[in-house]
């Protein structure tokens, strides 16, 4: 087979259709830009707002409390759009078009927010949201639809798109971070919209490559490219009843009130839901809070009311499902701190000048982990450039800009590293840690899940949700010396190097499960519903992080910030025991499924 094309009109790069290279790096600059701006986001609105030697680039100065209710209501809208996206990709545009409307919306997003002011940051969120959900799914969907009829070399496939999202995380972030930081907040947010619009031209320039693939169902004549070739677990049709439509209605209107009252109530004092909750309930717990309690029971009645009516079997595995689901928000509750209440303790409390042989000894690290990567993806780009070139010459055109680019900042930022005794290391250089790591250790986690020692689902949850709380135990445990109410310390780098260790670790044992689980366990008829429960689980956690991580300025005025991290220390591992405890429940539940 390597001798000839796997897919009709593409040519093979590293074993794979070339079209599959042209997905990794238009995922690769959507992902660079994405994370290049997320990393920015609470630094830049709680930076002091006069300018100092310390700091050079003012921001907002907004308490990290504001701070975190934003980016977690952004974050979790994050992974509800994609869920309407789908649908229209579905229905009207095809995915190929949903993915340059997503690619040009997001572009126009990350432009707003360069301008620094509230309403052009209000909307360029907004627009990123947007832009993300017709983008997100349905990279994926054509990655599925190429791979239709090459089942056995699928999982390469998303294991190769995966390291592109890891690749433009860990660059997005580097060289996003590091212009904001010495030249500018708007140079960080501009670069990331500057490679988001690369990654659309790049791909659209590049469609003839494609065929059919993304196409549109009427451009296809209602013939369906299907991502599913086989259904074993098909069951009796399970139609939306007109209740279950009206729980649905009332259950997404207040999640999203919910969503837009929790910032636009502490930010702008805007109530979109009552402030005080009914006395008979629980005079101490608010009004916004007791709403959504009493969606999350009318959710819960829904999915399980839809559960029941399937058979034994089927009914038992999304069960399961069920279970997983709710780990999974205590899973990412902590994980995301990374974009929140790691980056505020990064900033504040973590020595980050360097002279001397530690300076040295970073200037040669940071060159290793910038350049070794670097050189792997052009040389990847010139293979496809081979192999390509008659077909798609000004995509490739494009996309080398793109690398001169990617070449020209990386070397830049080298040498004024180089050209200084003392190093100023980024706030967001030890983000970049969890995509090296990711990238690091993948194929050894890939390896272990094929070799006969491979866990159960339950114990790879277990094994990721306690390797994420001992990474914040090393925190807990360096940050001793904090004293209360500090407001800045100089900790070692240490502490924040094996927390990223530990939460990487724990991520790869984690998040590869969620989604297999949810294609293994669920019926093809219910499989867009309960794929929207799971993206709705992780909103929910990412939600929850935004809120918890905004109140690390409180905990540590109150405590100390060893307590603070102690809450994520404690939570994730008592969870992991509990899941691992209820394998054997579980694993009945699944009836055979691994």
């Amino acid at each position: 087979m390597s001798s000839k094309a796997l897919i009709a009109g593409q040519k093979n790069v590293l074993g794979h259709p070339s079209g599959l290279f042209v997905l990794f790096f238009t995922e690769m600059w959507e992902r660079f830009s994405f994370y290049g701006m997320r990393i920015l986001l609470v630094n830049f609105l709680t930076m002091a707002v006069v300018k100092s030697d310390q700091v050079p680039f003012p921001g907002w100065g907004w308490t990290s409390e504001n701070a975190g209710a934003l980016f977690g209501t952004y974050a979790g809208l994050l992974y509800l759009t994609p869920i309407l996206g789908g649908i229209i990709a579905d229905k009207y545009t095809g995915y190929r078009v949903a993915v340059v409307i997503g690619a040009l919306i997001m572009t126009l997003g990350h432009v707003s927010m360069a301008f620094e002011t509230e309403i052009s940051l209000y909307l360029g969120l907004l627009l990123l949201v947007i832009g993300t959900g017709f983008f997100k799914p349905n990279m994926t969907s054509i990655v599925s639809q190429m791979y239709a009829h090459l089942p056995d070399k699928k999982d390469g496939a998303f294991t190769i798109f995966y390291m592109g999202v890891n690749a433009g995380a860990f660059f997005g972030m580097l060289l996003c971070g590091y212009l904001s930081e010495h030249l500018g907040w708007a140079y960080g947010f501009g670069l990331a919209g500057i490679f988001m619009l690369i990654g659309s031209l790049q791909f659209w320039l590049a469609t003839p490559l494609f065929g059919d693939f993304g196409k549109s169902p009427k451009e296809l004549n209602d013939q369906k490219i299907s991502a599913h070739t086989s259904d074993e677990q098909n069951d009796t049709p399970n139609v939306f009843t007109k209740l279950d439509k009206v729980l649905i209605v009332i259950t997404s209107v207040i999640g999203l009130l919910y969503l837009f009252n929790d910032p636009s109530s502490k930010i702008a004092g805007i109530h979109l839901l009552p402030e005080n909750g009914i006395s008979f309930l629980n005079s101490e717990i608010s009004g916004p809070i007791q709403i959504v309690l009493v969606g999350l029971v009318l959710f819960l009645l829904l999915t399980f009311s839809r559960i029941f009516r399937y058979s034994a079997i089927v009914r038992d595995r999304m069960l399961s499902l069920v279970i997983f689901a709710v780990f999974t928000v205590f899973f990412w509750m902590a994980f995301e701190q990374g974009a929140t209440s790691l980056v505020l303790f990064a900033r504040d409390f973590t020595n980050r000048t360097l002279e001397g042989t530690s300076a040295v000894v970073f200037k040669i690290v940071n060159t290793l982990l910038t350049l070794g990567p670097l050189v792997i993806l052009t040389w990847v780009f010139f293979k496809l450039k081979l192999q390509t070139w008659a077909q798609i010459r000004v995509s490739n055109l494009v996309l080398g800009g793109s690398f001169l680019g990617l070449w020209g900042l990386s070397v830049w930022m080298l040498y004024r590293d180089f050209s200084s005794d003392v190093v100023e290391v980024t706030v967001s250089w030890f983000s970049i840690l969890n995509s090296f790591f990711i990238i690091a250790f993948a194929s050894y986690f890939s390896k272990w899940w094929e070799s006969s020692y491979n866990p159960s689902s339950a114990y790879k949850y277990a094994l990721g949700l306690i390797l994420l709380g001992v990474g914040f135990g090393f925190l807990a445990f360096g940050s001793l010396a904090i004293p209360q109410g500090a407001k800045t310390a100089s900790i070692s780098m240490i502490w924040l190097i094996l927390a990223y260790l530990f939460h990487t670790l724990g991520e790869l044992c984690l998040s590869p499960v969620g989604l297999s689980q949810v294609s293994k366990l669920v019926p093809t008829r219910m499989i867009g519903f309960m794929f929207g429960m799971w993206y709705l689980a992780i909103a929910i956690g990412n939600k929850i992080a935004g809120s918890l991580g905004g109140k690390i300025e409180e905990v540590t005025a109150t405590y100390d910030m060893t307590t603070f991290f102690l809450i994520f220390t404690i939570v994730p591992i008592a969870s992991g025991v509990l899941v691992a405890l209820l394998h054997p429940f579980l694993k009945r539940l699944m009836h055979g499924i691994h």
